[in-house]
């Protein structure tokens, strides 16, 4: 009988008692509790105000831009006595309400104001060029008149047509005496171009408010019912409240500051506006800006964009001023 080799050992018991240590405790040392900072109150935000609702869709085409007077020689023209025939002066004639008052005419309508009351071409001849009738030249002529008048005295009324319009069976005389049959102009439309030394005050005041941000100085040049507009974008602002809305919401946003550089544009008084670069020590080119006058108030105010300023002459950018 074999035994195996391990058959005498002695056997282990399958589990040791467990060694356990003894427990040491440790005193509790309290240590001071860290001091919290006390709170800092969040800064408030600055809510810029809310932009008023546009009046509507503005009457100003999308396209329309400014022109610089150096190009017009408007200052040239100016001297010179317009003939018989001329209604609207020269400087009145380019400007941007005059501009967009055309828009607004039947193509003959807008035809016959231009070759008789800003040319100076007779009814007779215009009816030659346009191939119609000296009546319809006529009617057309005053029909249009109103419109124009209306728009530039800012009154909003137009003499609504249509370019297919025959306006040779229509008796105007009662709207317009200012044509006596044979295309001369017996009434010219009153000028109004604001005196030069209030002109160059205003353009100095409107400089000074719109660099040192002083929005009551600023309204207060503005005419009552002053109109904004700014191209292409086809909505028009009106009214004190409106404007002053406009330039707290926009112009003279917290932490904005901006030189403004006179020129002309249209016969009218112009200003590149340059907006001060946070991060550089620079303006940077950021409207160009038309005024309207009447008196010693603002009557309108058209912006467009910086990409008008270099036919203009003005720079890109400007030093930021010590």
């Amino acid at each position: 009988m074999m035994l195996r080799a391990d058959s005498h050992r002695p056997r282990v018991a399958s589990s040791l008692p467990e060694v356990i240590a003894p427990k040491v405790i440790l005193p509790k040392v309290i240590l001071p509790a860290p001091a919290v900072p006390s709170p800092v109150p969040p800064a408030p935000a600055l809510v810029a105000p809310a932009l008023p609702e546009p009046i509507g869709v503005g009457e100003a085409p999308p396209w329309l831009e400014p022109y610089p007077d150096h190009l017009l020689d408007v200052d040239r023209h100016a001297d010179q006595t317009p003939g018989p025939r001329v209604r609207y002066d020269s400087a009145e004639a380019i400007s941007l309400g005059f501009i967009t008052a055309l828009q607004l005419l039947p193509p003959r309508q807008r035809a016959a104001l231009v070759l008789c009351d800003v040319v100076g071409y007779d009814v007779a001849e215009v009816a030659d060029m346009l191939d119609t009738t000296h009546e319809a030249v006529d009617n057309s002529l005053t029909c249009a008149r109103v419109t124009v008048d209306n728009r530039l005295d800012d009154s909003g009324s137009t003499c609504s047509g249509s370019s297919s319009t025959d306006f040779s069976s229509t008796d105007f005389t009662s709207m317009d005496s200012r044509s006596n049959g044979t295309g001369a102009n017996t009434s010219r439309r009153p000028a109004r171009q604001p005196d030069a030394t209030a002109e160059h005050r205003l353009v100095a005041r409107f400089t000074d408010a719109l660099e040192h941000a002083d929005l009551d100085a600023l309204i207060d040049l503005l005419h009552a019912d002053v109109k904004l507009s700014m191209p292409p974008a086809m909505l028009e602002y009106r009214g004190i409240d409106s404007a002053q809305r406009v330039f707290a919401a926009v112009t003279f946003r917290h932490g904005r500051s901006y030189r403004a550089v006179p020129t002309r544009a249209n016969g009218q008084p112009a200003f590149g506006l340059y907006l001060a670069d946070p991060h550089a020590s620079v303006y940077r080119a950021y409207a160009f800006l038309v005024i309207a006058i009447v008196g010693d108030h603002i009557t309108g105010i058209t912006a467009f964009t910086a990409n008008v300023m270099a036919r203009f002459g003005l720079p890109r950018t400007l030093p930021a001023v010590e």
